[in-house]
């Protein structure tokens, strides 16, 4: 199981306003400390983590943070329109359209997507497999 997930960012202001625009949509809470951003999901009492956390923090040894190439994180929305909802929050945040809301011929028929580029370059995909809805052939 993923404990954590952390991306680097130069301007903690400017990640926040991008984060905040489609976190808090999908449960996350976000601790704001000297160390960066720390958004969780909430856990019920008596339960383990519902979810590996999102850490958005200045990178440790001072230099410059970098987007990783090849790396992306992925979070998982309840319906289509969330998706689509959320891309474009997180566009009006400061965010870049890495691909627009859809299916992709390469993923199953349910697989329904958006890619972006946070502040910083890193790449986020908001994703929604709910088999209540239409798929790509239906």
């Amino acid at each position: 199981m993923i404990a954590y997930v952390a991306v680097g960012a130069d301007d903690i202001a400017l990640a926040k306003r991008f984060y905040a625009a489609f976190l808090p949509a999908l449960g996350y809470t976000c601790d704001e400390g000297p160390e960066g951003l720390s958004y969780a999901l909430p856990i019920a009492p008596g339960q383990p983590p519902a979810g590996p956390d999102f850490y958005v923090k200045p990178p440790y040894n001072g230099q410059h943070a970098t987007a990783g190439n090849g790396s992306m994180t992925a979070f998982e929305a309840s319906h289509q329109q969330q998706v689509r909802d959320l891309h474009a929050a997180a566009l009006a945040a400061g965010g870049t359209d890495e691909g627009a809301p859809g299916f992709r011929p390469a993923y199953g028929p349910r697989f329904y997507v958006c890619y972006l580029r946070d502040p910083q370059g890193n790449k986020i995909a908001i994703f929604s497999s709910n088999p209540n809805e239409p798929g790509r052939d239906d």
